[in-house]
């Protein structure tokens, strides 16, 4: 399968379906096309691992989403990766599914995979448009460097476990099937450890805090979601470690509304300036810029400068900036803005009179 297929495809689904029509139509493949029900059936094996990478994306919302835009691209492009490097990895990911479908059990083996952790980082506007560097610091169990992971004691190591004899795994017959699950003695690890070391209590593990440098790309949304392989809770015995997933927050802008790659911003202006033209600033997020208001420009129109909002996510270019045109009204008059406002009225033949304290609030005099 040299050719990635459509992940719709893959799974015989249509691309409104929802998150039960994915399931079921993923267990309905992988029973069909499980290792153990098609033992050394390469083809079998390959189309078992297109289905579950076509699940693993199109079941979360938020690489289903990139999917969906860029393609088999879009959820690498991401920083989620994508696929899986064995079929253990697969039963590791979808032990939920695989558990309901075979009684809590599935085939595969080794140490594992450890857990997966999340942290999250705060972004200005600015950084989003530039791209940023973030430090996070998170707490996890990484490799015991006393016993190098092993659990054991300095000068002692793991024995193979008695109870599966060293191969992690123990078969069950059920129906026509035969599944291996694991060792519940040694927990799939196929060792068992005599004499703990002390410096891990035998686990092979110890929880430090550690800091990573986190690059965010451009353009990236607030409750966007990076994947830091390998970077979540070790495992010991020789496992993979867990993900780091990294929760964006992009912090609020007075000055700004924002939409996708678009940014939104409302100028403030005078009547004069709207009737006979003028240039105003207004704010981006490069400083101020020019804006030219043709004369006429109507309250609650928009003037849009082109390139002048935030990068693409994943893409070339950038949204726009576009200025809202606020009409203001000042509260109070000069006498000479007030004779010059009264020479306009009257030049277009408007009657402008003052309000008198003996009329109502829709014009009428009132009574004596």
């Amino acid at each position: 399968m040299s050719e990635k297929r459509d992940y719709y495809q893959v799974l015989g689904v249509s691309r409104q379906a929802d998150a039960s029509e994915l399931k079921r139509a993923y267990r309905k493949l992988a029973l069909e096309l499980h290792p153990d029900r098609n033992p050394g059936d390469k083809e079998s094996e390959a189309r078992f691992k297109e289905a579950s990478e076509a699940y693993q994306v199109l079941a979360d919302q938020e690489k289903r989403a990139l999917y969906d835009r860029y393609g088999h691209e879009g959820p690498r492009g991401g920083g989620f990766g994508g696929g899986f490097g064995s079929v253990n990895d697969i039963f590791s990911a979808f032990s939920d599914i695989f558990g309901d479908m075979f009684g809590g059990g599935f085939a595969g083996g080794g140490a594992g995979r450890g857990s997966d952790i999340e942290t999250q980082v705060h972004l200005t506007l600015a950084e989003v448009a530039s791209g940023a560097t973030k430090e996070v610091k998170v707490q996890r169990r990484a490799v015991c460097q006393d016993c190098a992971g092993s659990g054991a004691a300095h000068g002692t190591s793991r024995e193979a476990c008695p109870q599966c004899r060293g191969r992690g795994q123990v078969v069950h017959a059920q129906g026509f099937l035969r599944i291996s699950t694991a060792c519940p003695l040694c927990r799939g690890d196929g060792s068992v450890v005599r004499k703990p070391c002390p410096a891990c209590s035998g686990s092979g593990l110890r929880v430090g805090e550690e800091s990573l440098q986190i690059s965010v790309p451009k353009g990236v949304e607030d409750g966007s979601t990076l994947r830091l392989a390998g970077r979540g809770e070790g495992v010991s015995g020789g496992g993979r470690p867990g993900n780091l997933y990294v929760h964006i927050r992009v912090e609020d802008d007075p000055r700004f509304e924002r939409d996708g790659a678009d940014l939104h911003t409302e100028v403030a202006v005078s009547f004069p300036q709207v009737a006979l033209g003028t240039t105003v600033k207004s704010q981006s997020l490069e400083g101020e810029v020019d804006v030219a208001l043709a004369p006429g420009t109507q309250p609650g129109a928009t003037v849009v400068l082109h390139g002048q909002g935030l990068p693409h996510l994943q893409e070339r270019g950038r949204g726009d900036l576009i200025v809202h045109i606020k009409l203001v009204v000042p509260p109070s008059l000069s006498r000479e803005q007030e004779e010059a406002l009264r020479t306009f009225a009257a030049a277009g033949g408007e009657k402008v009179e003052p309000p008198s304290e003996k009329r109502g609030i829709f014009g009428r005099r009132k009574k004596n």
